[in-house]
């Protein structure tokens, strides 16, 4: 037991800085990561967001120095890491697989990252209790990892991470084999104990709700690039692609043409019937084809002559607000609105826009 008399020590901020440059990962003919720069601010969690095969893994673990890149650099606080063994780069990470050791105790776990660095006895003893407490997790110091829930086997596997003092911190998939409600307390529970450590923070994951929750900002990779970087709201208010209108949550594809063009504002000639007009900062000229984005609380049932025609196949209830399933033509739609008394009941309605509501225009070409 340490000295009752010395107070416990508790890490301190960590607040590095990540810079990832032109990195590049081919895997034989196939190129994995394509020029990759991403920079991330001390104390800052960025989310790398995308589909299987995206990338995003393969470059967590090149960050990690699993996978060297064949081009680019990664630094801390300016110093080139990415020629230098996983051991010596001062990076932590949690797997989705947690990699506990089973035939070790939860803080024999924990205090493993120490005892490979040398570190003095008492202080391995010291930290690894003021870590352990930290994770909420001292109870359970003596438990074996088959003797812990999925969610306890997370916070040893995190505080197993914590307690060497990463300059970053790497979560891979980290909550993808927990079920849904312990996977939101473990959501909070991380951020909590980022936000207290300070740690700089890389979140790989492929589930928007857990991106847009967690993170200070998202980055969505396809096909190996970044398509856009900023604050999880900002991804979804103006997507900048197609590709990231229909990753970063639930959006409704409508192709059509351009019929006016009156400064940002564009009259478009929905294929499905019917004119909106959509306020864009991007500009496309008369006659031009585009694919119009709307997500579902920036459509509306409407009364009269105005929007187009659709069908209302069913309506559910959710709390306040209740979604709608629709189908103009062959393309299916989702409509979500505050929800006033029963709704209506199924059969032909039709559709506008919000008022007030900016859905994004894209070429058509754009890749959804």
């Amino acid at each position: 037991m340490p000295d009752q008399m010395q107070p416990v020590r508790t890490l301190a901020p960590a607040g590095h800085r990540l810079d990832i440059e032109a990195v590049r990962v081919r895997y034989g003919q196939t190129l994995a990561v394509r020029d990759v720069t991403l920079n991330v601010a001390p104390g800052e969690i960025l989310a790398l967001l995308g589909p299987s095969g995206c990338g995003k893994t393969t470059l967590l673990r090149s960050i990690a120095g699993f996978i060297r890149p064949d081009q680019g650099r990664i630094t801390v606080d300016g110093r080139a890491i990415d020629r230098l063994p996983p051991g010596q780069r001062g990076v932590g990470i949690v797997f989705q697989s947690y990699a506990l050791f089973p035939h070790m105790s939860a803080a024999e776990n924990v205090a493993y990252g120490l005892e490979a660095r040398g570190r003095p006895k008492q202080e391995i003893v010291q930290r690894v209790e003021a870590t352990l407490a930290a994770v909420r997790m001292s109870g359970f110091a003596a438990r074996r990892p088959a003797n812990l829930s999925g969610g306890q086997q997370q916070r040893v596997a995190l505080a197993r991470a914590l307690v060497i003092e990463p300059s970053i911190l790497l979560l891979d998939e980290p909550f993808a084999a927990l079920d849904r409600s312990l996977r939101l307390d473990l959501q909070l529970e991380i951020k909590r104990i980022q936000r207290r450590f300070g740690v700089t923070c890389v979140l790989v994951t492929h589930d928007q709700d857990e991106a847009m929750s967690m993170a200070d900002r998202m980055a969505v990779m396809n096909a190996g690039q970044v398509e856009q970087v900023g604050p999880p709201t900002e991804l979804y208010d103006t997507p900048a692609t197609a590709f990231v209108a229909g990753f970063v949550g639930t959006t409704n594809r409508l192709s059509g043409v351009v019929e006016a063009v009156m400064g940002e504002a564009h009259d478009i000639r929905l294929d499905v019937g019917g004119v909106m007009r959509v306020q864009s900062p991007r500009t496309f000229s008369r006659g031009a084809r585009v694919l119009l984005c709307a997500r579902p609380e920036q459509l509306t049932l409407t009364g009269g002559e105005a929007g187009f025609a659709a069908e209302l196949r069913l309506s559910l209830p959710l709390g306040p607000s209740v979604i709608h399933d629709v189908v103009a033509g062959a393309t299916e739609l989702k409509l979500q609105q505050a929800r006033h008394g029963a709704p209506p009941p199924p059969g032909p309605v039709r559709i506008g826009l919000l008022a007030g509501a900016r859905p994004s225009l894209f070429p058509e070409g754009d890749t959804p």
